[in-house]
């Protein structure tokens, strides 16, 4: 057996070639007159197309024949893209692909020349790069290959027209198979040369995002789902479900032993960390036996000031400079040049977000300093000792009844931070007063009267 007809024996009964059998046999089942897809004569302006489908119809007797739910349709229609299924509807068994006629550039070529003559010279760009890479190869021989096309299009011309479309039709059909378009998944390719035909064209870093992305969202769910009330139980009970508020007070802003599953999220990442405020404070307990305290100072001083009123907005700008950025500062921090450059560069015009960059870096710096030392340390253990696991309660009907009797509305976010302020305002007004007290004081009032 000689080398070539090694390659052909391998190529006819390579695994795609099993697959493109079972799409024939499905498709043979479609074109049955008595329980395929019913098709119909459509009218195209003057033409009339015979035995003309839709989509819609395959899709419909595809999820009738394999017995596929609504939710699978969009499946269905990847899998007529993915699978060439279409192509082998356009063209007549004679050229499908499981027959294996050998594909010759020359034979392309005519092709690409008989549609620029129909389409005068306004070819798709893909066609158009192709038609120019095989004049430039084939130059010996393009007079012929034009007198070829000019001789298949003049026959063409000579057919009736809905012959012409349907032949039309077919031959695109084959040439999407075995010449699909840039960025295209080829129905001949099976293994590996399948799975990354994306890569050979310019969706190449698209194909790694999208793998990126889904690395992520998985790893986002896995590591969440326990933490969400909606997907995964939560101790002691849901108070969405219970009308129990002990869920709200064991998670308030500043309790003192906060929950083992809130002190878990700590560690998911820096952000976390920060975004809870009982988290801050060990943090900040942490940075000051470190002695630097000032970079978590600055990174909230940063945060009241993007968030705000306007009003004080300047005031604001000109005191976190005095305080943290000039020269001599009280609890000055460590920046380089360039970044306090941008800095003072922006406090000449002073807005919501001047100093975004010098938080950035101090974030970073605690990020990939502060945070690995804190995780480690014994005041994040000593935390961790006395994080709280709370008892499910198990309520009977009778029970949950009462708890949803003595159901009220809760007091809308605006009246409770008016109640703060003028709270704050109050303990001010009389004198020196330790402000950790009296924080948690206030969350705990929250935590109380928050009903939802």
């Amino acid at each position: 057996m000689t080398i070539r007809n090694v390659r052909d024996h391998g190529q006819r009964y390579r695994p795609r070639m099993a697959c493109l059998k079972k799409l024939e046999a499905v498709v043979l089942e479609m074109q049955d007159p008595k329980t395929g897809v019913k098709s119909q004569t459509q009218r195209l302006v003057i033409t009339t197309i015979p035995h003309a489908i839709t989509g819609e119809d395959i899709v419909e007797w595809i999820a009738n024949r394999f017995k596929v739910g609504a939710a699978g349709n969009v499946f269905l229609l990847l899998l007529l893209i993915t699978t060439s299924l279409i192509p082998f509807l356009l063209q007549t068994p004679y050229f499908w692909p499981a027959q294996q006629w050998p594909v010759e550039d020359t034979d392309y070529a005519i092709y690409l020349a008989k549609r620029n003559i129909r389409k005068k010279g306004m070819l798709e760009l893909h066609e158009q790069e192709q038609y120019n890479n095989l004049h430039k190869w084939m130059n010996h021989k393009w007079d012929f290959i034009v007198m070829q096309a000019k001789e298949q299009y003049r026959a063409g011309k000579e057919r009736k027209k809905p012959d012409r479309v349907v032949f039309d039709c077919q031959e695109r059909a084959y040439w999407v198979v075995h010449r699909p378009p840039p960025g295209t998944i080829s129905g001949m390719d099976y293994g590996l040369e399948r799975l990354f035909s994306f890569v050979k064209y310019k969706y190449k870093s698209f194909l790694y995002k999208y793998i990126y992305f889904c690395y992520r969202l998985v790893k986002y769910s896995t590591t969440y789902k326990q933490h969400d009330p909606f997907l995964y139980p939560c101790l002691p009970s849901n108070p969405w479900l219970t009308d129990d508020v002990t869920y709200w007070q064991l998670n308030m802003q500043n309790i003192e032993n906060p929950t083992k599953m809130r002190v878990e999220r700590w560690t998911f990442s820096f952000g976390e960390l920060l975004s809870d405020p009982r988290g801050r404070d060990d943090f900040r307990l942490f940075l000051k036996k470190e002695f630097s305290g000032e970079n978590l100072a600055f990174w909230e001083a940063c945060e009241d000031l993007k968030w705000g009123t306007a009003a004080t907005m300047k005031e604001k700008a000109q005191q976190i400079y005095k305080t943290f950025l000039a020269r001599g500062a009280p609890r000055w921090i460590n920046i380089d040049g360039k970044t306090m450059e941008i800095t003072v560069k922006g406090l000449s015009h002073p807005h919501r977000y001047v100093l975004d960059a010098a938080q950035t870096h101090i974030y970073m710096l605690m990020k990939k300093d502060s945070y690995g030392r804190y995780l480690k340390s014994p005041v994040f253990k000593e935390t961790q000792k006395k994080a709280v696991v709370p008892e499910p309660h198990n309520f009977s009907d009778s029970q949950l009844e009462q708890n949803a009797k003595k159901r009220r509305p809760s007091l809308s976010p605006i009246i409770l931070r008016q109640q703060e302020e003028e709270q704050k305002a109050k303990l001010a007004a009389s004198g020196p007063v330790d402000i950790t007290q009296v924080m948690s004081k206030l969350a705990q009032k929250k935590g109380t009267e928050h009903r939802t």
